[in-house]
């Protein structure tokens, strides 16, 4: 029987994926949890089989709670279950630890073999996002900058592409100012970009956002 978390601030979602898989004969909801800390309190008390995460919850940005989750319970499998469709999105959670991403557009049966794949120890991309990465590979070299960046810059890219400033970054991220400004500036040199208007049509062109 795999043993599932389910992570979503929204009631209605997490009772919509108890009632998915109470028409399973291997999967069982065992807790839910609303943000962070509530996964915390419920992994200190309980053993689990799989996270399923999502990414925009109350409190700690996402991907950075997918790391911190990682590095206490390193064995412990995250699939991510999100409303981000964008590719860029899917990569920084891979990078950060996630072993499986599915987004909330994927049907029923998609998300059951994810959180069976996942359980078990592989890994899972939703089709529609790992088609977009693997044909973006493929494209000429000018489309691969992006995949050099680490995932913190990755994060900050995609931050600063969807039209957030420095502050608002430093304050989602906890972290300060001039070290949102010092990963920007790095960024910006690997991805030989010269400014934020040049960084916004990258994203765009690349489907690493949506508008």
């Amino acid at each position: 029987m795999i043993r599932l978390l389910v992570a979503d601030d929204h009631a209605i979602l997490r009772d919509g994926i108890k009632q998915l898989v109470s028409g399973t004969s291997d999967i069982e909801v065992v807790a839910e949890a609303a943000n962070g800390e509530e996964i915390r309190d419920c992994l200190d008390r309980n053993n689990f089989d799989l996270i399923l995460l999502d990414l925009s919850m109350p409190g700690i940005d996402g991907v950075e709670l997918i790391a911190q989750l990682k590095s206490h319970w390193p064995g412990l499998p995250i699939l991510v279950f999100s409303g981000h469709i964008e590719t860029g999105m899917a990569v920084v959670a891979i990078k950060a630890g996630a072993s499986g991403y599915v987004t909330k557009d994927s049907s029923p049966a998609t998300l059951l073999q994810a959180i069976r794949k996942v359980a078990s120890g592989g890994q899972f991309m939703d089709p529609e996002i790992a088609e977009q990465v693997v044909f973006g590979m493929l494209k000429p070299q000018q489309s691969l900058p992006h995949m050099r960046l680490s995932r913190r810059e990755l994060e900050i890219f995609l931050l600063l592409a969807k039209g957030n400033s420095v502050n608002a970054i430093a304050e989602r991220l906890s972290i300060s100012n001039k070290t949102v400004s010092s990963h920007k500036t790095h960024l910006m040199v690997k991805m030989n970009l010269s400014s934020n208007a040049n960084l916004v049509h990258y994203a765009l062109e690349h489907r690493l956002i949506h508008y």
